[in-house]
């Protein structure tokens, strides 16, 4: 199917041409028609399925039909909201982009800075309006945002909402939104908290699922590394040797370690920064730009601040540290392997994480390839001793699991990789 094929205006279709798309991805063939229709949506579609055009494509041509026939003042007609800072500057760029000839403004609005510039621009007047809640709530509490006018109402990332402890703030947004509105609703993941939230805030929507929940692409090419702790950062230096890494997106659990992971690749002469929620919005947002403009290397990051970031061609992530919750994972290797295009995820995994990759395996319903031909190797790979941190099963299932690990293993034995 083409672009041209799913009744978009002319300044719409004219736009994504210049962004080089052709042929809409599953999601907005899926999504983008309903839309259009002006009927709620449930979203379970995961990093890198192209859910933000999915929405923001439609969403504009709705409010382009309305302002050609409107000339009073700008009010918001449109809310997206968003979990993390970062991911709310993309979609506002997204926005942008794709609305470039239709005459729409678009803004966004994040805490961590000082509001002069944010009410500014909302006292100009603003069509689209894409809010981390915290901010939005602040601004709302000041009378410098009314969400009276809006008719189209996003919430992306509902998981990670959940994640972070947005909930309540998330219910106080939507109880001063108008009862009359086009609700969409994105989430990777849908546990039953989020399918209760979701049924709470939407009106006999139509559902959208483009991948199986809580899968990886088939074309990331997933590698685990069994390394003691000690030795992953000369293991991270020894694989960033290799030229075929042009650039890497590593994955910490803390701040801290992002910190000291980035000190210790610079100090070995390869150019990194961290980001994660302790630095400033400009030193984030700085850092991003040098990625994905390969002035830096390599990007150390939390799985927080690294949410929705959208990079062209990254072709390798790298989990320094495993993470303890395994959906986790799928979301960190989803910044590679985008929109089908090919990626790399490589994986390190010491002695205290082998519970996490258990709960890892559980999930994706697959093993990951183990390379043991490193120089770093670990000499007890085995996961016999290691039951899954979430298993509280029977004895009858302990057995088949342990069953399911012997293959593991044989399987593993016979994956043999040089790096």
């Amino acid at each position: 199917m083409l672009f041209e094929e799913l009744n978009l205006i002319e300044p719409l279709l004219k736009a994504v041409k210049q962004e080089g798309y052709s042929n809409p991805t599953p999601i907005q063939e899926k999504s983008i028609p309903i839309i259009l229709d002006r009927k709620d949506l449930l979203g379970c579609a995961q990093t890198g399925t192209g859910k933000t055009a999915a929405f923001a494509i439609p969403m504009l041509q709705i409010l382009h039909a309305q302002k050609m026939q409107q000339n009073g003042p700008t009010s918001i007609k449109a809310l997206i909201l968003t979990p993390t800072r970062e991911l709310a500057i993309q979609i506002e760029e997204s926005f942008a982009a794709y609305g470039r000839y239709t005459g729409l403004k678009q803004m966004v609005i994040f805490g961590g800075v000082p509001q002069f510039s944010q009410t500014q621009a909302l006292r100009r007047g603003v069509d689209i309006l894409v809010a981390t809640p915290g901010r939005l709530l602040d601004l709302i509490d000041q009378k410098f945002i009314s969400l009276r006018d809006i008719q189209l109402f996003v919430l992306d990332e509902a998981d990670r909402m959940l994640d972070m402890g947005f909930v309540h703030d998330v219910k106080k947004v939507v109880s001063k939104l108008p009862q009359k509105r086009q609700t969409l609703f994105f989430s990777a993941t849908m546990p039953a908290e989020i399918q209760k939230l979701a049924n709470s805030i939407l009106s006999n929507p139509e559902k959208v699922e483009v991948t199986p929940v809580s899968s990886t692409a088939d074309t990331i090419n997933q590698s685990l590394f069994f390394v003691e702790k000690k030795d992953k950062a000369s293991l991270l230096l020894h694989l960033l040797k290799s030229e075929n890494i042009s650039t890497a997106l590593v994955f910490t659990r803390t701040k801290h370690g992002a910190d000291k992971v980035a000190q210790r690749l610079n100090h070995a002469g390869i150019k990194s920064e961290a980001i994660h929620g302790n630095k400033s919005q400009q030193a984030r947002q700085r850092a991003l730009t040098n990625f994905k403009s390969r002035q830096t290397r390599v990007l150390v990051a939390t799985d927080i601040a690294a949410r929705g970031i959208d990079i062209d061609e990254l072709t390798h992530v790298i989990n320094f540290e495993l993470p303890n919750v395994p959906e986790t994972y799928v979301h960190r290797i989803g910044r590679t392997g985008r929109a089908g295009a090919s990626g790399i995820a490589f994986s390190f995994c010491d002695e205290e994480e082998k519970e996490f990759l258990r709960d890892i395996h559980k999930l994706i319903s697959k093993s990951i390839p183990v390379v043991t031909a490193h120089p770093y190797p670990m000499s007890n790979i085995s996961l016999v001793q290691y039951p899954s941190s979430q298993q509280r099963r029977p004895m009858q299932q302990k057995r088949s699991s342990a069953g399911h690990n012997r293959n593991n293993q044989r399987q593993w034995s016979g994956t043999q990789r040089t790096f």
